[in-house]
């Protein structure tokens, strides 16, 4: 039984090792870049289409009034 338990900490700890801080903050920087350039990308109204679709999933038809 000893072994199993073992086993299984030893699977965990290699799935849940650290990443490369380089990668890391790679993906961070796109992840912040890419909302600001998207909005920039979208029309006016392209945005706003975007933004009642978003409000009626969250709270539903109510939410959303012309």
């Amino acid at each position: 039984m000893n072994d199993i338990n073992i086993l299984a900490s030893r699977i965990v700890k290699k799935a849940t090792r650290e990443k490369n801080p380089a990668a890391v903050l790679l993906g961070r920087l796109g992840g912040l870049k890419g909302g600001k350039a998207r909005a920039l990308a979208l029309s006016s109204e392209k945005r706003k289409a975007i933004a009642k679709h978003a409000a009626k999933s969250r709270w539903g038809k109510a939410a959303v009034s012309k």
